[in-house]
């Protein structure tokens, strides 16, 4: 499948869907010394080259707001205390839309514990978190993600069209999904 950025609005963050984590895992909070875990599971996921690569665009993007990620970034630990899935609840801005949104960053789920019932649950924490601190959410994605995309339009997260190529990419999703999306 081609791989076309994309991204998502949520307009409120009412009625947050909400999932259970099954029995043997656990969500917590990001600690000291979980750049390592977050490296780690990103690099699991495809999203950089090596952990090395990782750890260096980790420290670039939160490593002033270290104190923020103990509040916002969240980690699923299976039974031996093993960090297998993180996300964040982060901030920013989305162009043409507005400033100080919510935004899903990061979501990464370790390829053997992928399909085990873990990305709602962290979804829904994540969510929550953002509903304390923002009035809307976004997130960007790839059409590659088909998956994920789905998920998060069962979240209420809708299609926000940035470039030129958003028509071809939320094609391809509709068609991906068998679901309409986009309202012409």
């Amino acid at each position: 499948m081609k791989r076309i950025k994309l991204a998502m609005v949520r307009k409120n963050m009412l009625n947050i869907p909400q999932y259970s984590l099954p029995a043997e895992f656990r969500i917590r909070l990001f600690e000291e010394g979980d750049e390592k875990n977050w490296t780690r599971i990103e690099t699991s996921v495809g999203e950089f080259k090596d952990e090395n690569a990782a750890l260096a665009h980790f420290k670039n993007e939160f490593g002033a707001h270290i104190d923020e990620m103990t509040a916002r970034c969240l980690f699923i630990e299976n039974e031996q205390g093993e960090a297998i899935a993180t996300t964040t609840a982060w901030y920013g801005d989305l162009e043409g839309y507005g400033e100080g949104l919510g935004r899903i960053h990061w979501v990464g789920v370790v390829p053997e514990y992928q399909g085990r019932k873990l990305s709602k649950p962290l979804l829904s924490e994540a969510m929550n978190i953002l509903a304390r601190h923002h009035s809307q959410a976004y997130l960007t994605s790839q059409t590659t993600s088909y998956q994920a995309v789905n998920m998060y339009l069962n979240y209420g997260f809708e299609p926000y069209l940035t470039s030129t190529t958003c028509d071809e990419a939320w094609a391809l999703m509709e068609q991906t999904l068998n679901r309409k999306m986009i309202k012409y």
